[in-house]
């Protein structure tokens, strides 16, 4: 393995072993709290919290990234990997299913804004726990919802009710006159709607379903991929009476199946980084339109400098920091200050944006790895 793209244990040790307690500026849980304190300790587990780099280390990575992009893939070749990368994922989930990726049980750690307040969500070890939601409920997620509905005691959601009263001189409503009917969409009577753009297999669907089941929460989930999404609604634990999925490409400008303004949480894992970065600022204007005022947009996805940018072979290279895959599909590492700059500008207010820094320890083969992935939280004004 090369040099530059994991490091023998022995050195990361001597490079730890100057910053054992510097924690300075070190984020704060939940974004884990296994600290790498003794240079012996590091075969106890595979992943260690907070670690951070020497300026050697830093150095070290921005010479290999400018390495491994120095040779591009001519612009003319370039479009294939943007028009047919629909085709791409399909073929890669037609070929892996759901065997690849692993269920997210740790998103209620991270993001426990994906549930309503008091709802039950799974720990990282999968079990069940009461969960606070550390935001405020956005504007109109109350049980008495925007979509002009009335709620009868017990009886069904009624999206019209003819209270018209009579003229001023008082003559009744004329009787041909249909009643305004509000338009319906797949969980209209719920009043805590979430949607999460580019979901897979359901890798974050199933365990947030696992968990709204007993909330009046409803969770909407698109892909870009048609056998992706399949997949999610032949898995057992599909429910249309809790979930809606559906294909959909987030770089189009087509409506979604439900209104503007609904929506109190988006959740996109791992799905930016996948677009061509001159698409992405787009995305995120039209996605936020969907939600709430006081809704949150939870992001996570790789930063700059990640072991997997910094493996990367010469001839992959898109653009700056974008590259592209052996099976086609293509992956961008962000910055934190590109995070900001891509949320602000869609009119969002920044709750969290952090830069989590991992230690990746394969103990068989006595490496370690560099990971750095970006976690973000964004509420609409």
């Amino acid at each position: 393995m090369h040099q530059l793209q994991s490091f023998s244990v022995a050195k990361v040790l001597s490079r730890l072993s100057s910053r054992l307690h510097s924690t300075r500026g070190r984020p704060s849980a939940p974004l884990g709290s296994r600290i790498l304190t003794k240079n012996d300790d590091i075969f106890k587990h595979n992943m260690w919290d907070h670690v951070q780099w020497t300026e050697e280390e830093k150095e070290n990575a921005r010479q290999k990234a400018k390495e491994n992009s120095s040779t591009q893939i001519p612009l003319k070749e370039q479009g294939t990997f943007d028009t047919e990368a629909c085709q791409y994922w399909d073929k890669f989930y037609q070929m892996h299913q759901e065997r690849f990726f692993k269920d997210r049980k740790w998103l209620f750690l991270e993001f426990p804004e994906l549930l309503p307040y008091g709802a039950k969500g799974q720990n990282a070890n999968g079990r069940l726990g009461d969960q606070q939601a550390s935001h405020p409920r956005p504007t109109g997620s109350s049980p008495t919802d925007t979509e002009t509905r009335l709620q009868q005691p017990n009886g069904p959601t009624h999206h019209h009710r003819n209270t018209t009263p009579p003229d001023h001189q008082g003559a009744a409503p004329e009787k041909n006159k249909a009643p305004k009917q509000t338009p319906t969409f797949p969980g209209q009577q719920s009043s805590f709607r979430i949607l999460e753009v580019g979901c897979g297999v359901g890798n974050s669907v199933f365990p947030i379903l696992s968990s709204i089941k007993e909330t009046d929460a409803y969770l909407y989930c698109c892909d870009f991929s048609p056998c992706a999404i399949q997949l999610v609604k032949d898995h057992p634990d599909y429910s249309d009476s809790m979930c809606h999925a559906f294909v959909h490409d987030i770089c189009e400008e087509a409506s979604f199946p439900f209104p503007p303004k609904s929506l109190d949480v988006i959740l996109a894992v791992f799905v930016l980084s996948s677009i061509h970065p001159e698409r992405t600022q787009g995305i995120v204007k039209r996605l936020s339109t969907y939600l709430k005022h006081g809704g949150i947009f939870l992001f996570r996805d790789y930063g700059r400098y990640d072991f997997s940018q910094l493996r990367f072979k010469k001839g992959r290279c898109l653009s700056e920091n974008f590259y592209t895959r052996g099976d086609g599909t293509c992956v961008y590492f962000f910055t934190k200050g590109e995070v900001h700059d891509l949320f602000s500008s869609a009119g969002l207010e920044e709750i969290q944006n952090l830069e989590d820094r991992r230690l990746q320890v394969n103990r068989g083969k006595k490496v370690a790895m560099h990971r750095v992935w970006m976690q973000s939280k964004y509420r609409k004004l």
